[in-house]
């Protein structure tokens, strides 16, 4: 694929305008989102999306999420039960995606939904996303933008540092606020939960009722669901007590030894936020010493915690590549 200068993008109307403008001439942006940046490109578009995959070295049967401006937009796309319109009114715009079955005439590039009769969509929250997909007239392809596989990237930074040369520009929108990839919900009857994220399964219950979890299914319907994902290069172990001092160590809560940690107070909202964050850093600290592990303190499996340990089972699982 072709190499880019790849450019730092004002978050004003000039740089969403000039982010506006690459897109529509099928080049491949990051673009901030509450959750985390998003790779974006247009979603109608083959050569736009076949530059993702190619981007990330995304496997081919992995689809992709579309990002949409407004539920009017997602109808046109996609046929709403009345669970998903319950759902879309009471979490959108927000860090849900709901999988919903493709209306006749959606024109989206097949690399998007992987050869499924289903499309993941999302309305993002981030005022500058929002700002960007409003001003353009076709969806938006964002998987996170990030090396396939690797740490998900809540900041400009991370990632230049994965996919500098890959992309024309990012948008910076600065520090994501989740920092936790979107819940990800069968729409149904009945709904299921296809991947837990920033939006905790104890908020969606009282619409839904009870979820149906189906993360890790035989063939893949949504986006995160490979077992090893999330992975930085040093090998991560997860509640671990933190006494190996050859490691770099990730601790959660008060009084824990520690080279880094999630939220010191053991707050979940605090270490979603962090947790991506903190992963590339103790990969660059184990790069810097030498290490070949990452241990990190046991998390709650609550809430957010639930979340969080997902990502990093799929981080310390045997890795795909």
């Amino acid at each position: 694929m072709s190499q880019y200068q790849t450019e730092l993008l004002a978050p004003d109307a000039a740089g969403i305008a000039q982010a506006a403008g690459l897109l529509a001439d099928g080049h491949i942006i990051a673009m901030p989102t509450e959750t985390v940046y998003g790779l974006a490109g247009d979603a109608t578009n083959d050569v736009a999306c076949a530059r993702i995959f190619d981007a990330k070295g995304r496997p081919r049967f992995n689809p992709l999420i579309i990002h949409l401006p407004s539920l009017d937009a997602a109808r046109q796309i996609a046929v709403l039960t009345k669970e998903a319109e319950a759902l879309a009114k009471a979490f959108w715009p927000g860090p849900l995606t709901l999988v919903l079955p493709l209306r006749p005439g959606h024109g989206l590039s097949q690399l998007v939904t992987a050869g499924l009769n289903t499309v993941a969509i999302r309305i993002p929250a981030h005022p500058i996303a929002r700002a960007l997909l409003s001003a353009l007239p076709f969806p938006l392809a964002a998987p996170s933008a990030n090396p396939s596989g690797r740490i998900s990237p809540t900041s400009p930074s991370h990632v230049m540092a994965g996919l500098k040369g890959k992309l024309a520009g990012i948008l910076d929108g600065g520090t994501c606020d989740v920092g936790l990839e979107s819940t990800i919900l069968a729409a149904g009857p009945p709904p299921r939960l296809l991947r837990e994220g920033g939006l905790a399964r104890e908020t969606i219950e009282p619409i839904t009722g009870p979820l149906l979890t189906d993360t890790t299914p035989g063939k893949v319907q949504a986006p995160g669901q490979l077992s090893s994902h999330y992975a930085p290069v040093a090998q991560l172990h997860m509640d671990s007590n933190l006494l190996d001092d050859r490691a770099i160590r990730i601790g959660y809560g008060p009084g824990m030894a520690s080279d880094l940690t999630l939220s010191t107070s053991g707050d979940l909202v605090e270490a979603a936020a962090n947790l991506f964050s903190i992963l590339h850093r103790a990969d660059a600290l184990a790069n810097e010493r030498g290490a070949t592990e990452i241990h990190v303190a046991e998390v709650p499996n609550r809430g957010l915690g639930r979340a969080i340990n997902d990502r990093l089972n799929r981080a310390a699982a045997p890795r795909a590549d």
